[in-house]
């Protein structure tokens, strides 16, 4: 071409440069040589240039070259323009640009073109917009009713997405009726979407008339059935689902598990993910592992949740692992206190171009709290070092109004160090932005009774008997030989009370026989009677559990406890002690992080 000069010829250039660019042989670098080359790029060269880069692992040449186009070229991008540079915004999430593209739509009246306004809904869905693609779509419906002409199965698809996004089952439904009057095609992607669109947005009458009817289904049916039946708490039918599917996929499986976890069926959902390990139907993945890691914190299956632990532990030599995996191990650092363990591992998910999620972000921030990088913690910090008047200072001088945890790591130090003057100062201003919080009445609480004031202690009693508040009862629970047990304070319900009461006696003799003294403070029930007073203290529900567990799990393994509830001061105490008396490791969960006390310390340095 070059000998005979048709490289001058714009269209033969341009026959050219298509095969090279198009080919899938070919390199962008080959495709930019050749285009160079022309001296007059026709629109469809132009667009096809703009399109390979579009789809490239460089979008962002695409936008470089669709404006080197508008402001060198003669041509006006046209309707097979639009869709690539449009494609090119959503893939580096570029909102701003994609917004001066549908203003470049709406100029050269291409609105209503079905392609177009496809790539525009999924621009906006992929920026995080969920309010512009109901006025794409409105805009393009009102044009196309203008022309007589009929969106098509792939738009109604991704408009479909955004009702389910925002939950907007009116519109889910008006949708439904536009595609059966305009006769859409019923592919079997719509259906899904449709059906998808009805689950979520909690609607399972109108998903089960809806999949009843579908004459075509694949496995994306029955799981998004199945998935719909789980989440709303429909188990029997979810369970029907899963036994009558043509394939049963992991898929499916987590859907189940998902569903139970979530509805706080924990027990539920390890049974199922037991059952899934023996039929080895499919294999475990990363969102099974997840879901099921998560149930076993809810019921304390804490050795289930150890295999699952290294189970996870995998995903460091995986090529291929998801952000909620990510997350679910970030998240675990950080109840475990290893603060700077997880924004390590967080670095490490960005080296490894994982974007982080909502989810992330929320993990991450915990484990700065336990690590000391935001301003609760900085309170915290001050406060539990005696420093309440500066931790005040510091409130008053932060850039941005105080949160509820800023004001209840104030009033947590203030329960430490006995202030009662900025304890009620603190709950004050915690009730005000969460009026609902008995927390905070029962930290004020142990503030009044570490002091003495059981005046104090009693007002706020009827003051929440009055309001409706409750506290929240205590409850913790242990496992053994993977049955869980579980107790509340003052229980005498078990089966093995006898021996739990027996065996307490016993320790409570040799704890004090080193010094021990029931810190009496924490004992928030109005009892004046010292030994009834300590007597109450000492059968609380955590300690219970942790003499269950020196009697009946095996010497040689921890002692794993979950607690609905901040572990009060005393059990702290009591834990560390009998981890060194009597050479065991306990490991207790309660509403806040992990405490792993062995040889009398804690790994929270009494920083809870």
């Amino acid at each position: 071409m070059l000998r005979t000069g048709l490289l001058f010829d714009p269209y033969s250039a341009s026959s050219l440069f298509a095969v090279s660019a198009l080919s899938p042989s070919s390199s962008l670098d080959y495709a930019r040589k050749v285009f160079d080359q022309i001296p007059k790029p026709n629109l469809y060269t132009w667009n096809t240039l703009i399109r390979i880069y579009a789809s490239s692992p460089e979008p962002l040449l695409g936008i470089l070259i669709f404006l080197r186009m508008v402001h060198e070229s003669p041509y006006y991008p046209n309707k097979f323009t639009f869709p690539f540079v449009i494609k090119a915004a959503a893939e580096i999430f570029s909102l701003c640009v994609g917004q001066a593209l549908h203003g470049m739509v709406i100029k050269a009246s291409l609105g209503a073109d079905v392609y177009i306004s496809n790539s525009l809904i999924h621009l906006y869905m992929s920026c995080g917009d969920l309010d512009s693609p109901y006025r794409v779509f409105m805009m393009m419906f009102q044009e196309m009713e203008e022309k007589n002409v009929k969106p098509n199965d792939v738009t109604m698809v991704g408009v479909l997405s955004v009702c389910t996004k925002k939950l907007d089952l009116e519109f889910g439904r008006w949708v439904h009726s536009y595609i059966q009057r305009n006769g859409i095609s019923l592919k079997l992607t719509l259906n899904n979407a449709m059906l998808d669109m009805y689950t979520k947005c909690g609607s399972l009458e109108d998903a089960k008339t809806l999949f009843d009817t579908m004459v075509e289904k694949d496995i994306v049916t029955w799981t998004t059935m199945l998935a719909g039946y789980a989440k709303l708490g429909a188990y029997e039918e979810a369970r029907q689902i899963l036994d009558t599917m043509p394939r049963q996929d992991i898929a499916a499986w987590n859907a189940l598990i998902s569903g139970y976890e979530q509805n706080g069926k924990s027990k539920e959902a390890l049974s199922i993910y037991h059952e899934l390990q023996q039929s080895k139907i499919a294999k475990p993945d990363e969102i099974t592992l997840v879901s099921t890691l998560s149930a076993c914190a809810q019921l304390g299956a804490l050795e289930v949740g150890d295999y699952i632990k290294k189970a996870l532990e995998i995903f460091y030599s995986v090529e291929k692992t998801d952000v909620f995996v990510w997350s679910a191990m970030i998240a675990g650092l950080a109840m475990h206190g290893q603060g700077k363990a997880a924004i390590d591992l967080f670095s490490r998910m960005q080296a490894n171009m994982i974007r982080p999620n909502s989810v992330t972000f929320t993990n991450v921030l915990c484990a700065c709290s336990h690590a000391g990088l935001h301003y609760s913690c900085m309170v915290d910090i001050l406060g539990r070092a005696g420093l309440l008047e500066e931790a005040v200072e510091f409130i008053e001088k932060m850039p941005i109004p105080p949160s509820d945890s800023v004001w209840g790591a104030l009033l947590g130090a203030c329960q430490i160090h006995g202030n009662v003057e900025l304890a009620e100062r603190a709950c004050s201003h915690l009730l005000d932005l969460d009026p609902q919080n008995n927390g905070a009445y029962v930290l004020l609480s142990n503030v009044y009774a570490k002091t003495g004031e059981w005046d104090g202690v009693s007002r706020l009693r009827k003051h929440m008997r009055v309001t409706g508040l409750k506290k929240e009862q205590g409850c913790s629970r242990i496992e053994v030989k993977k049955v869980s047990h579980e107790f509340l304070a003052g229980d005498n319900c078990h089966p093995l009370s006898k021996e739990i009461y027996s065996k307490l006696d016993e320790i409570v003799v040799r704890l004090k026989s080193t010094g021990y003294v029931p810190n009496k403070s924490h004992q928030l029930q109005l009892i004046e009677e010292d030994d009834m007073q300590e007597r109450a203290l000492i059968l609380r529900s955590e300690k219970l559990a942790i003499v269950f567990g020196l009697l009946y799990v095996e010497a040689s393994q921890p002692i794993r406890i979950i607690k609905n509830l901040r572990i009060c001061g005393d059990c702290h105490s009591v834990a560390k002690l009998i981890s060194r008396l009597y050479d065991r490791e306990i490991i207790l969960r309660d509403r806040y992080r992990f405490h792993h006390f062995s040889e009398g310390h804690c790994s929270c340095k009494d920083y809870w």
